[in-house]
């Protein structure tokens, strides 16, 4: 038995399925805990693996490799160092689990299954390719019982209880919990919640990082009895918070105050996680950097901003490349001053390509066929296609990821310039209304870890016309149509409860139709990150050719 017992939380940024690059984050990480004496380096769920596995959980020469990882790993801590705990995926028999392996002494010393797979994303993404395991018991940890809570462990008393009653001293979670608004303090809720019922104090480390769809948010913490915060790490940033702990007189652990680093909130979150998702997106596929469409209005600025903050400029090349005056998908078009100044602001690379030449010899081409016929939409988004293609060649050409700057309400009514080619939409799941807000917040602030300039990065003039600008006819201002779309898709409201929200009815009609129509389209849009509160479960998505089109 000890007395004292010094615990690091690993906070890291894995990459899926890069066993060896996420051994090597997890060695520096004990590296450090321990030159700091740490007798015990927690590392998040999932952690030598990287979250969402998708269907690499099933593949057997995957699960081969974990356990070749694993192994090393284990013969790592036969140096005398820091016990480790580590988050991966783990067979037993003929079930797959989500697992924490505690690997001391040289060996693999003890291992614990995710017991709740079906608790939603306070602590782990929805994978659904885990089997549920037993009610865990405690290891023993050079002398401590400790209970372990796996991602949803976090979220019900149950797994708690049966620890505590098992003679857990000291509770631990490894989480793999993705960032939505107020999630984090939903975290750090679940974990009061459990030290309350429990009397046992707890720390949990979360994962960071942008993978796939989802940016792990961090903000890893260790809670004393009561409740009481004695330690955080930072969101959207990796980091090893040290605690340490004492044994009391009646047998309870207490800690000290440890590192505490206030949570980013409300649009500064927004905006950290944006520019997260899209760091990784590009690093994680060895991408050198990005090409970003610039047309002067303002989705393309704060893509350009987010993306000169989370890669600096020298890795950003934007291409002003117009299409002709009056074409309705490029109505907001800025002049050549103005994305001239967007570009000094940012201090990227501007390259101009004349689109004309290839305009006028395609409508030239197609001219016999539509001849007679209304062409005007028609030609309107075949050189809005025409201009997506040779964005999508020059990212190719320098080996870089195009960037979409369509925002999630021009998605939703299919409103959005064609993205065929593009790699990443930063903006996926960001309304028209918060592309506003964020912009502002961006022009006031610079975030941590901005690789970007102080102060403005989007012209004044390029937020004025966002405000005049209209929409399209019979559809209400920004900010109506944006509560609309929230209520209808993300609400569920029915058609008389949006009308007690001053929606007429005519307008929910209209809105609906245009998003059943832009289905086939979204279908084919590049991923980007999900920063609000859906989750996989309540994403909307309808028939391709359905015939349900009318609410009323």
């Amino acid at each position: 038995m000890t007395d004292r017992l010094s615990i690091a939380l690993a906070q890291i940024n894995p990459t899926v399925g890069d066993l060896t690059a996420n051994a090597v984050l997890i060695r520096a990480a004990r590296a450090e805990a321990a030159a700091r004496g740490a007798d015990l380096v927690i590392c998040p769920a999932g952690a030598l693996s990287g979250t969402p596995l998708l269907d690499l959980a099933a593949l057997p020469v995957f699960l081969d490799a974990v356990e070749a990882t694993v192994q090393g790993l284990a013969e790592d801590t036969a140096d005398g160092g820091p016990a480790l705990l580590v988050g991966a995926p783990w067979r037993e028999g003929k079930g797959r689990h989500n697992a924490a392996l505690l690997l001391d002494g040289g060996k693999l010393a003890a291992v614990r299954f995710q017991a709740v797979t079906d608790a939603g994303e306070i602590g782990a993404p929805e994978e659904n390719r885990f089997d549920n395991g037993p009610m865990p018991g405690p290891i023993n940890v050079r002398g401590v019982r400790i209970g372990l809570l796996i991602g949803g462990d976090l979220t019900t008393g149950d797994v708690a209880e049966t620890l505590v009653e098992s003679g857990a001293e000291l509770l631990v979670a490894m989480l793999a919990g993705p960032f939505a608004p107020g999630r984090a303090d939903e975290r750090l809720q679940a974990g009061v919640a459990r030290v309350v019922e429990c009397g046992l104090p707890l720390v949990a480390v979360n994962l960071v990082g942008g993978q796939e769809e989802r940016v792990f948010d961090g903000g890893s913490f260790a809670l004393a009895g009561g409740g009481r915060l004695v330690g955080q790490a930072p969101l959207f940033a990796e980091h090893l918070l040290l605690t340490r702990w004492e044994r009391g007189a009646d047998d309870g652990w207490d800690s000290s105050e440890a590192e505490t680093i206030a949570p980013a909130e409300g649009r500064e979150a927004l905006y950290t996680a944006l520019m997260l998702g899209l760091h990784d997106a590009v690093t994680k596929s060895g991408a050198p950097g990005v090409v970003i469409g610039l047309t002067g209005g303002l989705d393309s600025a704060l893509v350009a901003a987010l993306a000169v903050d989370a890669l600096g400029p020298d890795r950003v090349l934007a291409v002003r490349a117009p299409l002709p005056v009056g074409n309705s998908v490029d109505n907001l078009a800025d002049s050549l001053d103005d994305t001239a100044e967007i570009v000094e602001l940012l201090g990227c690379r501007l390259d101009n390509v004349a689109l004309a030449p290839m305009l006028k010899a395609a409508d030239s081409l197609l001219a016999p066929a539509f001849a007679g016929r209304e062409s005007a939409e028609a030609a309107d988004r075949l050189h809005a296609r025409l201009r997506s293609a040779t964005l999508a060649a020059l990212a190719e050409r320098m080996g870089a990821l195009l960037l979409s700057t369509a925002d999630r309400t021009d998605r939703l009514l299919g409103l959005a310039a064609d993205e065929a080619g593009c790699g990443y939409a930063v903006l996926a799941d960001v309304s028209k209304t918060d592309v506003l807000e964020l912009a502002r917040w961006r022009n006031a602030n610079q975030p941590a870890g901005s690789r970007g300039p102080a102060g403005r990065v989007v012209p004044e003039r390029v937020l004025a016309r966002r405000l005049k600008a209209g929409t399209p006819a019979g559809l209400p201002r920004v900010e109506a149509l944006d509560d609309l779309l929230a209520g209808l898709l993300d609400g569920g409201l029915s058609p008389a409860d949006l009308a007690g929200r001053g929606h007429a009815a005519e307008t929910v009609e209209a809105v609906w139709r245009l998003v059943v129509q832009a289905e086939a389209g979204r279908r084919r849009s590049p991923p980007g990150p999900r920063i609000s509160r859906r989750t996989v479960a309540s994403l909307r998505r309808f028939p391709v050719a359905g015939g349900f089109i009318d609410l009323m």
